[in-house]
């Protein structure tokens, strides 16, 4: 079958032609009913629009760049890369990748993408950006929005927990059940390897603020470097702490779930002898038990995807407007499992 004009598309879904170019080009711009008899038009008729042809004319890329601090393979920036093409995908756009392990690395993205211009917008997840980096897309017009960013400086919008906030919880809990010397566990961001500001600092902050409101309470912070078995750099920071701690706060739970193992592998019995909580809530957090403080990646990512598609179709008109509310917070929520359990004095 010969592919279909766009008038006879036009034709069968009862729209104008404009309406169909503007269904492709800027889908989030035409309502979802109309959008509907659009794409079942099409599809009936055979029809594709030229992507090269729209990107002519729109001086779009419909690419979308995805700054990230790991690997796409961790479970938190998987649910974050779906949940953004969840949204992306259907309105014609593709997702292209940049892996930062440095401040370095990404003032070269920033110093790049304006020879380039291949990208329509940015999305920055889980670490900060300068300001004349901001400045040099602002001026293109490339709306940078952020997922789980320490700070919104320069960010056109942007959906990220608080971190600080959510590990008040966390300390909360281990306070009612008891315990007063609570260690905090996660990686040292200090190390000169990066030079990245990241969000998850926020947590190791909030968890020293909540123990030092606490009477009585010892807040124990112990960092690891990047190299070596996690597992066992925590089992090692545990038994070797003075005084030892009788609960541990983990930086997330791809940390806590094999020391979790390790720790019980060693001997310790969690969580009479240990209570543990870890943070994200992954995939496997539920099936062990463990206890965790809970975001939704996924939800972040397809919420910014949103204003994302409301900022590139502003152009740069009134783009707050377009966005609002420019920055939003979800809620973090504990998740009580078995890994967590009232102190009891073992000299008692």
């Amino acid at each position: 079958m010969a592919q279909a004009s766009i008038q006879a598309v036009a034709r069968e879904a009862g729209v104008s032609v404009s309406t169909v170019s503007r269904t492709f080009a800027k889908p989030d711009l035409v309502l979802p009913e109309t959008r509907e008899r659009v794409m079942t038009a099409a599809e009936k008729l055979n029809y594709r629009i030229s992507r090269s042809a729209a990107a002519l004319k729109s001086g779009q890329s419909f690419r979308i760049a995805l700054l990230f601090s790991e690997s796409i393979i961790t479970w938190f920036n998987s649910r974050i890369y779906a949940g953004l093409d969840s949204v992306f995908h259907p309105a014609g756009y593709d997702i292209s990748v940049f892996s930062m392990t440095s401040a370095d690395e990404r003032r070269k993205f920033f110093t790049d993408l304006p020879v380039l211009r291949n990208a329509d917008a940015v999305v920055v997840s889980s670490f900060n950006i300068e300001p004349d980096e901001a400045r040099k897309l602002k001026a293109m017009n490339v709306p940078i929005v952020g997922i789980n960013i320490p700070s919104n400086d320069g960010f056109d919008a942007g959906v990220s927990i608080d971190d600080h906030a959510a590990e008040h919880i966390a300390v909360d809990h281990l306070v009612a059940l008891g315990h007063q010397r609570i260690a905090y566990i996660g990686y040292d961001e200090m190390d000169d390897r990066s030079a990245l500001r990241y969000s998850a600092s926020a947590r190791l902050q909030g968890f020293m603020d909540d123990c030092n409101s606490y009477p009585g309470v010892t807040p124990m912070p112990l960092s690891l470097d990047h190299a070596g078995d996690p597992a066992n750099a925590v089992l090692n920071c545990i038994i070797s702490a003075s005084p030892a701690p009788s609960a541990v706060c983990l930086c997330d739970d791809e940390l806590a779930i094999p020391a979790l193992f390790r720790l019980r592998q060693y001997g310790r019995r969690i969580p009479q002898d240990l209570s543990l909580i870890g943070f994200d809530d992954n995939l496997y957090a539920s099936s062990l038990g463990l206890t965790t403080l809970h975001q939704d990646p996924y939800a972040m990512g397809a919420k910014a995807a949103q204003k994302t598609l409301a900022l590139i179709a502003s152009d740069g008109k009134h783009p707050s407007a377009a966005a609002e509310p420019r920055f939003e917070t979800p809620q973090v929520q504990l998740m009580l499992r078995e890994t967590t359990a009232p102190y009891i004095d073992p000299n008692a």
